[in-house]
């Protein structure tokens, strides 16, 4: 069968270059791999879908060449998805820092990019056999042989294998003789060994308002400790920047002077314990064991028997409580896959391959990675359009 355009991929990117392009009046074929379209934007949000961020700019994304995804964001941008959604009449809310979900339910915003594809063909349980390049794309696929003008890859990256992820788009990339960069899990918790994962088994399920930092990169939000380690969006965002080896500092309640709460603890109520004055500050099973990690030698001395020194150094260190991560919990549960096509070899303006014409690169298979928060969806449709207003 022939078409005009092939998009492989039907997830987030591939309906919205598929949506733009029918549009246009351009024969579409999708090719999904598994047996239904837009698995990761159903599960995406808590099943709410966090569509995209009002705030989104280039600076929210990790890329070895930060400003490609600058044209594409510039026009594109997160108002002009949100007008198509509320054309839709999807009712939608706003959450932290211009994070738009959606009201009822993920299903809404699959359904409006479906109800936009009308006139595309998608076939699903279409896994790519072959790719041939012979004045026309051909693929040999489980559901037949198809033949197109321009070929899409939006095929993703290899998080959550569970919903169909693959390393193919990078196998097809490198098929060509695009460069793709190594790759590894994104926005995702981290495991710990030893002592300090009894710790966290033992906090499993506490959250604490906290900054996490690794480098340069630093996140205010909150941080949630688990059976295995440490997740919370604090946590998820610094680990797009941790590479093994790497330390991660916590600043527990940085919104909060550590310091002078203590002392002000110390004026008011001078004869209690400090794990009482900062069991108001921080869950007591937290205080527990910072106790037995930072100030045992204190555990049954009256605050005024403390002196400020000594309560200046605590608050230091429970400003920076250095932590090593043994590891992440991988591609299993990351939300993205950081690194992948080269975005030297794409145009940004159009995402076609400048040394393979007609063959296209969009969504998270290129080396483009936001931040949590809505802009990896972002970054989705306006690759997406890009790429279908020129196919």
């Amino acid at each position: 069968m022939e078409f005009d355009v092939i998009v492989v991929g039907g997830g987030a990117a591939g309906l919205m270059c598929a949506a733009t392009a029918v549009q246009r009046g351009r024969r579409v074929l999708v090719l999904e791999g598994s047996n239904k379209p837009g698995k990761k934007i159903l599960m995406s949000g808590g099943g709410r879908c966090n569509f995209t961020n009002l705030n989104c700019g280039p600076e929210h994304f990790v890329s070895q060449n930060p400003h490609f995804c600058k044209s594409a964001l510039k026009r594109y941008s997160p108002y002009e998805f949100l007008a198509l959604v509320d054309r839709h009449g999807i009712p939608h809310v706003e959450k932290t820092a211009g994070q738009l979900f959606c009201e009822r339910s993920s299903k809404d915003i699959l359904a409006m990019l479906l109800k936009e594809c009308e006139g595309a063909e998608l076939v699903t349980d279409a896994g790519v056999e072959q790719i041939e390049w012979n004045s026309r794309w051909q693929l040999s696929t489980a559901k037949g042989r198809f033949e197109a003008d321009s070929l899409v890859i939006a095929t993703g990256g290899l998080s959550i294998p569970k919903m169909g992820a693959s390393g193919f788009g990078y196998e097809v990339a490198r098929q060509f003789g695009l460069d793709v960069l190594p790759t590894r899990a994104g926005l995702v918790p981290f495991t710990f060994t030893g002592a300090m994962k009894a710790l966290t088994e033992r906090l499993s399920g506490v959250s604490v308002a906290a900054a996490a930092s690794v480098g340069d990169a630093r996140f205010a939000d909150d941080i949630l400790f688990t059976h295995r380690g440490m997740s919370g969006p604090a946590a998820l965002q610094v680990s797009s920047f941790w590479e093994p080896g790497d330390a991660v500092a916590i600043a527990l309640r940085p919104d909060v002077d550590i310091e002078n709460f203590m002392l002000d603890a110390k004026s008011t109520a001078p004869r209690s314990r400090l794990r009482t004055a900062l069991g108001s500050l921080l869950p007591r099973a937290l205080v527990t064991e910072l106790e037995g990690l930072f100030f045992n030698d204190l555990k049954e001395a009256p605050l005024n028997e403390i002196s400020n020194g000594r309560l200046s150094r605590l608050a230091k260190t429970l400003g920076e409580w250095v932590l090593k991560p043994a590891a992440t919990e991988g591609y299993r549960t990351a939300e993205v896959t950081l690194g992948g096509v080269s975005t030297d070899a794409v145009s940004s303006r159009t995402f076609e391959c400048k040394t393979v014409p007609g063959l296209y690169f969009i969504g998270e298979v290129l080396d483009v990675t936001g931040q949590l928060g809505g802009f990896n969806f972002q970054w989705a449709w306006a690759s997406g359009r890009a790429a279908g207003e020129v196919v």
